[in-house]
């Protein structure tokens, strides 16, 4: 099993969102390194809801994988503010996984605790922070997890 690191602005698509809807499709990346990390996922792998933009900016929750790398549809989609032109459907640019809820974190994890904790210093949140999708080891998952469980 794989871990990841997920961020969507809270006011567009937010860890309550999922909980509601039950699974979505994270579409929209645009980011080449973040593309090549979705193509990685598997079914099952967990990953770290982080509300972007937020004030604070840090982790909400935790969602899994429910379906692997396929072609973002929106690429193609003229009227969506995610259309590439250039992402023919013969050979897509774009990808998108699908996500289910798991659960909402007891406490939110902000960014400044993310980066303030020793275990955490050498995460790609806190080395590389503007990547929309990152991978997180088994220990970093764990940490921010075991961080936000009520105290």
């Amino acid at each position: 099993m794989n871990y990841w690191l997920l961020k969507s602005e809270p006011n567009v698509y937010s860890i309550d969102a999922l909980a509601r809807d039950g699974h979505t499709c994270w579409e929209g990346v645009r980011n080449y390194s973040a593309r090549n990390n979705m193509r990685r996922m598997a079914v099952g792998d967990l990953a770290l809801f982080y509300h972007s933009n937020a004030n604070p900016p840090g982790v909400a929750g935790i969602c899994r994988i429910k379906k692997e790398a396929y072609p973002d549809r929106y690429a193609w989609n003229k009227g969506s503010k995610y259309y590439d032109e250039k992402s023919p459907k013969t050979t897509p640019r774009w990808f998108m996984v699908d996500v289910e809820y798991v659960s909402t974190l007891d406490e939110f994890v902000s960014l400044e605790e993310v980066k303030s904790t020793k275990a955490l210093e050498n995460m790609v949140l806190v080395k590389r922070g503007r990547l929309s999708v990152q991978p997180v080891t088994k220990s970093e998952f764990d940490t921010i997890v075991k961080k936000g469980k009520k105290k």
